[in-house]
């Protein structure tokens, strides 16, 4: 079976073609951040504008890469929500035309569930459950023991900035640009980590994430240093503060629940010290880390098209009637 992935929530315009759930015959992704950095972040109305000018060439081009035909696709998979409603809506109308004119199935798709399907889809396997997923990106900070496609029991929630949105308040305050993710990593390369303390936020505190207080803790470095302000060392010192966070509700989890797998997905899945960190916690307890490759790690069709397969049996008759959610929370109906 041959599905089509549509992704659109945010700033990155993905057109996807999965078979039968694992083998990627295309993904190709038309990012907007060079349009964005201007702004220091997203502007949801030029997003939107850019995802229309995007989303049919991208299409047909991958079809060509796929060497597939409209005409071949089985079922289209299409997010949803959350995101940003307007980018949203580009994506789940052209996958509604497109359902309505092939006459084939629409699933509409959970965007941070399809991160952690992700992880398995470069595997090339389906998941297995359960298995303890953590998901990492500019919006969200979810720790999550999953039973199921649908069916996931939140242990743990940011309850204020997600660790992307961090690095991005963050590298705007050092006049590093955006997005602050990548460029904290290769401004931390060769730094020392250990040079400036920060804090872990809720440690100790069982399953609850936080993040601003880091983010004033840099500030507040930043004032005292001055001049004198070691920038690799702070952006070394702020990577291994979050990974550490992580690590320790991870660990906590890990001992209660038992899992055999940890899946890791979402943009600051990227990161190189986490996935090192998340390496050696996997390694100590001795199981599986699954983690999605960089490509995998941002916005993409493909992990659409892969939990739009997992799911599909799932989705109301009337998917076509379905509308997009800004706030679609993970696990829950299709009630909107």
């Amino acid at each position: 079976m041959i599905t089509l992935g549509i992704e659109s929530s945010c700033d990155d315009t993905s057109i996807a073609l999965v078979e039968n759930g694992i083998k990627v015959l295309a993904s190709l992704v038309s990012s907007q951040i060079e349009i964005h950095k201007r702004f220091g972040g997203v502007v949801p109305e030029v997003a939107s504008r850019k995802h229309l000018e995007a989303i049919l060439p991208l299409l047909n081009e991958a079809l060509a890469k796929a060497d597939k035909k409209l005409t071949d696709i089985d079922q289209i998979a299409v997010t949803a929500g959350p995101g940003l409603l307007g980018p949203l809506l580009v994506g789940l109308t052209t996958a509604k035309a497109l359902a309505w004119y092939l006459k084939v199935p629409l699933v509409p798709v959970n965007h941070i569930e399809a991160h952690l399907t992700a992880a398995f889809l470069t595997a090339e396997q389906l998941p297995e459950y359960p298995f303890l997923g953590l998901i990492v990106s500019g919006g969200h900070s979810n720790l999550v023991y999953a039973t199921g496609p649908r069916d996931f029991e939140e242990l743990a929630h940011t309850l204020d900035d997600a660790p992307g949105e961090l690095y991005d308040k963050v590298s705007r305050h050092l006049g590093l640009g955006y997005p602050g993710g990548p460029i904290i990593q290769r401004t931390a390369e060769g730094g020392d980590c250990k040079r400036y303390k920060l804090p872990k936020p809720m440690s100790g505190k069982g399953f609850v994430f936080s993040f601003s207080g880091l983010k004033t803790a840099v500030m507040r470095i930043m004032e005292k240093e001055g001049d004198a302000l070691n920038m690799p060392d702070l952006c070394a010192s702020l990577q291994y503060t979050v990974a550490e966070t992580l690590a320790e509700k991870v660990e906590l989890a890990l001992k209660e629940r038992k899992p055999k797998v940890l899946a890791m997905a979402g943009g600051v899945a990227a990161n190189k010290i986490l996935r090192e960190r998340m390496q050696k916690i996997a390694d100590k307890h001795k199981i599986r880390l699954l983690l999605p490759t960089i490509h995998l790690c941002t916005d993409n069709g493909a992990m659409v098209a892969a939990h739009g397969f997992l799911t599909s049996k799932l989705a109301p008759e009337n998917s076509i009637m379905v509308n997009a959610s800004a706030n679609w929370e993970m696990g829950q109906p299709y009630n909107f």
